[in-house]
């Protein structure tokens, strides 16, 4: 799913900047206890990503990667392990869900400063919502470098440059990360999110660069 048709292309600089936190927050607890609870094989691959996201491990909750083929965006069978996942998606977000994926970046790894190109993500907003961080995590976007929070919510400006660095030794990055229909209600909550959140961190920039992604 390369397209979401008869939408327009979306100017994500001036709707959501670099990263924006949304006015709203989830039950931390209960969202890592859900996902805690995943049977370890299925972290197995990267879920058909490819590329710079191949240094993180996925699990598609909602549609396929676009490498997996043209599927249609549905529930996948895992989801019925995680409802409180599902009420964020169907229910905390306001707005219509697309392709979801849990996605968890190793310690050390990196994932290196990129643009998603494809119409879809022109045309959708790329939701984050933190389950496991850790001080030493960076998104990195619009120059800017910001550090999400578990039981934040947060809109990434995926059409721009950016990036992620897991500088911890040994503790990886959880994330649920969801792609929205820009519906009004999500647009109407943009307005109201923190946009001044970044710092301008030059090691970060350089450690996003240099660093191999694994």
């Amino acid at each position: 799913m390369y397209d979401i048709a008869d939408r327009p292309i979306l100017d994500k600089d001036a709707l959501v900047g670099g990263c924006l936190r949304l006015p709203i927050r989830v039950d931390v607890d209960r969202l890592q206890s859900e996902v805690r609870a995943l049977p370890a094989e299925l972290w197995g691959d990267t879920a058909g990503r490819n590329g710079i996201h191949s240094a993180a491990n996925a699990i598609f909750v909602r549609g396929h990667a676009p490498l997996e083929g043209d599927f249609p965006v549905e529930d996948r069978p895992v989801l019925e392990r995680l409802p409180y996942v599902r009420s964020i998606l169907a229910e905390t977000i306001p707005a219509s869900p697309l392709r979801a994926l849990l996605a968890r970046l190793p310690a050390g790894a990196v994932i290196r400063p990129h643009v998603d190109l494809a119409a879809y993500f022109q045309k959708s907003l790329r939701v984050h919502v933190p389950i496991e961080t850790n001080e030493q995590l960076w998104m990195l976007s619009a120059g800017k470098c910001y550090q999400m929070r578990p039981g934040e919510v947060w809109v990434l400006n995926n059409s721009g440059l950016h990036g992620v660095v897991n500088g911890h030794a040994s503790l990886p990055r959880i994330h649920l990360i969801c792609d929205f229909l820009p519906d009004q209600p999500l647009i109407d909550l943009l307005a109201d999110g923190d946009r001044d959140l970044g710092q301008v961190r030059p090691e970060v920039e350089e450690a996003a660069r240099q660093t191999p992604s694994r």
